[in-house]
């Protein structure tokens, strides 16, 4: 999702899910919500994707 569609569905600001997201990457050491999606996937807490 885009920072503005989370913004939207959790009724805060864009603003405020940036500054979330990057603190969130930095704290995973990775550069991406693509890089931050894959550790998850990795580490096994996504669900496996449906076909």
């Amino acid at each position: 999702m885009s920072n503005r569609a989370v913004a939207e569905e959790l009724h805060i600001g864009e603003t405020t899910v940036k500054f979330h997201v990057r603190n969130i990457l930095k704290k995973l050491d990775v550069s991406s919500r693509g890089q931050a999606a894959a550790l998850a996937r990795d580490a096994g807490l996504t669900p496996p994707r449906q076909p």
